[in-house]
């Protein structure tokens, strides 16, 4: 467990890929720089890698204050073992009161890791985060504690999950959730270098993490072929779709205004189309400019996915599905019937 620091940072892991920042971790930064705000304190940003000095400006600019910058080339590529070392080294000399990560698949395998080796605890995979004082039932008040918020019980219930008295407090944040801050390019802050594989320690530093159990010959990576995060528009379909040729339609409307499909989980297990669509708890958390939401019943696990898109349209022969509580515009009808009208319409304008 680390030592109990009140004036400690709010930190950010900085994930980055080929060299460059994920948006992810910038959507962290603005969150960081709000917690850190209430709590008076700095923002801070671990990063590691090989050659990645020239993040850092980036990090500046959307809130960190501090950059822990650790390069070494037998960090090009993120392996479980050595980054973690790292990071636990870092939490254990400057005692970070609070540790934020992305749920991307690097940021769900370092975090648990971290969080065992400093005897702390987390919470994954919330989908907001707040400062608050919590009074226990004994009347015990602890003070500036990290609210960490996400859907629980299949997502039926949303927890708010707390860390008395282990530090640091340390949460798996989901893509999308946040915005990403407006970027301030006359923000600077410090760079921190650290060294903790040095040559003199080389031997032990690579028996200890297995440096060289594992050798890199080569490094493919693949873009997203569904980018439902960067659609302004996104028409989404579920289980009232019922068929994967009904979906075609869906794709119709879609393409007429630039955008992409996407569907609930409903959808996706009955086969209609593939996971890398799904937006949800379990999916994709989005944010477009128009969600039209097609046979869709509106469950809490779906919301938490969308329910921030500045205009949400529904579509739906039940006039009592929960999606029309909180679509801006509702229609009661056979997307069958009602979609085709709309491409109709689109295209005679």
């Amino acid at each position: 467990m680390v030592e109990k620091n009140e004036s400690g940072e709010v930190w950010v892991y900085a994930e980055t890929q080929d060299g460059e920042l994920q948006e992810l971790s910038l959507e962290l930064c603005g969150k960081s720089r709000e917690l850190a705000n209430k709590l008076g304190v700095k923002t801070g940003a671990v990063l590691i890698g090989n050659g990645i000095e020239n993040v850092a400006a980036k990090l500046f600019e959307h809130g960190i204050d501090n950059v822990y910058l650790v390069e070494d080339k037998r960090l090009t590529n993120f392996r479980s073992s050595p980054y973690s070392y790292v990071v636990v080294e870092l939490i254990k000399k400057y005692r970070p009161q609070i540790v934020l990560y992305g749920a991307s698949n690097l940021g769900r395998d370092l975090a648990p890791r971290v969080a065992s080796a400093t005897q702390s605890g987390l919470t994954a995979d919330c989908t907001n985060l707040d400062i608050s004082d919590i009074t226990e039932k004994n009347g015990t008040v602890h003070k500036n504690l990290l609210l960490q918020i996400r859907p629980a019980f299949g997502g039926n219930i949303v927890a708010t999950i707390v860390n008395y008295d282990k530090l640091p407090q340390m949460a798996t944040v989901r893509e999308g959730v946040f915005p990403i801050p407006e970027a301030d390019q006359n923000r600077h802050g410090n760079i921190i270098r650290e060294f903790y594989l040095k040559d003199s320690e080389s031997t032990k530093t690579e028996e200890l993490l297995g440096l060289n159990a594992v050798e890199v010959i080569k490094r493919e990576t693949q873009k997203r072929r569904i980018n439902l995060k960067g659609a302004r528009v996104i028409v989404a379909g579920g289980a009232g779709v019922g068929s994967k040729e009904n979906f075609e339609l869906l794709f119709e409307l879609a393409n007429l205004f630039g955008g992409a499909v996407g569907a609930s989980r409903a959808a996706v297990d009955s086969g209609f189309i593939s996971a890398e669509h799904q937006i949800g708890q379990t999916g994709s958390t989005v944010r477009p400019s128009i969600y039209i939401a097609c046979g869709i019943s509106g469950m809490v696990q779906h919301r938490v996915g969308m329910e921030d898109s500045a205009k949400i349209i529904a579509i739906n022969s039940d006039s009592s599905a929960p999606i029309f509580s909180i679509a801006h515009y509702g229609i009661v009808g056979d997307l069958k019937q009602v979609i085709p009208l709309m491409i109709k319409a689109f295209r005679e304008k």
